[in-house]
């Protein structure tokens, strides 16, 4: 049984669908991450399970337990919000407290558990300090020293790090990471950044428009996208039209790509297989292209095509290479900024095992 259950949830406002018989299931002590852009439902989700917005169909479980009627202070997990919602009036120790005071807990466990919160944020001293004397990272380590001092079942980030610089950001992150496992807590988070979602998360669902279209690992995700959309949200790809020419007994799935009329070749399941002679969408990531100058016969090579370089753009330690073959467009990513020259006529590689193909 999973720890935390969402069962065909669903959220109108007004005539607008924000979420849309959506299900997931978190695993006890899982980092999960729910990325999207604006406007998918995301936060949605967040605030359904908090408790802050309540599902109008479907039902929300916290190990085995119904809580789909229960009040956010019923459920006792902690939330972190963009904006951090600390309390000006407060001081550091006052807004960590507030929580463990809310729940009248004793004011020597307040104390201390308030102490032990902060020193786990290394913020340890700053009880006396007042919210406007912090920066923007340290006020961000204070919501979550308040949302583990009551040390909840659940912890619940929407954005949290958004507010930060870059540098500051990819710090944060590290030491939320670390502090969340070292603590041994369940943890879900809301972000559109895929960089933040993929240094932070166990899995990841990936959504738009309401619903989940694929869940998994970071790197499943990235290496073995099933949606168009996942593809193009998660990072650059390139998607080429083709159509299937073999039939689904073939240990080889064969594809003649719509721009080019370039045969392609990829170890696909027969249950992955869209008809034949019907269109689909493959997609490759950049930096599993390679690119050859020489131009010798390759007849034997799979997936080896002729091209064009079309353009080269440094970025540093890596190229971005452009394609054109016979009017099929291509990025390849590259280590070596010097390999090929505009203008070039070159071979490039597609590694059968690098190809998806998208729903």
């Amino acid at each position: 049984m999973s720890f935390l259950s969402l069962s065909d949830i669903s959220k109108r406002y007004a005539e607008t669908p924000a979420v849309k018989e959506l299900s997931l299931a978190v695993e006890r002590g899982e980092f999960f991450g729910l990325l999207g852009p604006s406007g998918c439902g995301k936060t949605t989700t967040l605030r359904m399970i908090s408790g802050l917005e309540k599902p109008d169909a479907g039902s929300i479980s916290l190990d085995g337990t119904n809580v789909t009627e229960l009040s956010p202070e019923r459920r006792g997990f902690g939330m972190v919000f963009q904006n951090y919602a600390l309390f000006p009036h407060l001081n550091v120790f006052g807004n960590v407290a507030f929580g463990l005071r809310a729940r009248r807990r004793p004011s020597q466990e307040v104390t201390e558990r308030v102490a032990s919160a902060l020193a786990l944020v290394q913020l340890p001293g700053y009880e006396r300090r007042r919210i406007d004397e912090l920066s923007g990272g340290q006020q961000q380590r204070v919501a979550i020293a308040r949302a583990i001092a009551i040390e909840p079942a659940l912890l619940l980030f929407d954005e949290p790090l958004s507010n930060l610089d870059v540098a500051l950001r990819e710090e944060t992150r590290r030491e939320l990471r670390e502090l969340v496992k070292r603590l041994g807590l369940t943890a879900v988070y809301v972000t559109h950044d895929q960089e933040e979602a993929f240094a932070l998360c166990d899995r990841i669902s990936v959504m738009s428009e309401g619903r989940i279209l694929q869940t998994g690992a970071p790197r499943e995700l990235y290496e073995h996208p099933t949606a168009l959309f996942v593809a193009r949200f998660l990072g650059r790809n390139n998607l080429i039209r083709a159509r299937r020419l073999s039939p689904s007994d073939e240990p080889l799935a064969r594809f003649i790509t719509i721009d080019g009329g370039h045969h392609l070749t990829a170890p696909f399941g027969r249950e992955q297989l869209t008809p034949i002679n019907q269109d689909c969408t493959l997609s490759i990531r950049p930096e599993h292209l390679s690119i050859s100058k020489a131009l010798e016969d390759s007849k034997g090579e799979a997936n080896l095509i002729g091209a064009q370089v079309r353009a080269i753009n440094f970025s540093g330690a890596t190229t971005t290479v452009r394609l054109e073959a016979g009017g099929l467009l291509l990025e390849a990513l590259t280590l070596e900024s010097d390999s090929v020259a505009v203008g070039d006529a070159c071979l490039v590689r597609l590694p059968p095992e690098r190809i998806n193909i998208l729903g």
